[in-house]
């Protein structure tokens, strides 16, 4: 774990080690006891793409599933 101060304007500068791994943009996400910083993806799109990339169903089958398996779990 590396420990950072925030300088007298609010800025926070993340070790080069960290900006070389997640990049130099991020989301600030409130939590009940801190922050969470989660990397931006320089190419969102092609991030979704690499993440889906092993799905073979298309977006309506997806959907498909999706509804028949709501359907199962909320009884008749």
């Amino acid at each position: 774990m590396t420990e950072v101060t925030l300088d007298d304007r609010g800025r926070l500068t993340l070790p080069k080690q960290l900006r070389e791994r997640f990049g130099d943009r991020f989301h600030v996400v409130e939590l009940h006891d801190g922050i969470k910083l989660v990397p931006v993806a320089e190419d969102p799109l092609a991030a979704l793409r690499d993440e889906f990339d092993d799905v073979d169903k298309t977006a309506e089958e997806l959907r498909a599933s999706g509804r028949e398996e709501a359907l199962d779990e909320a009884g008749p």
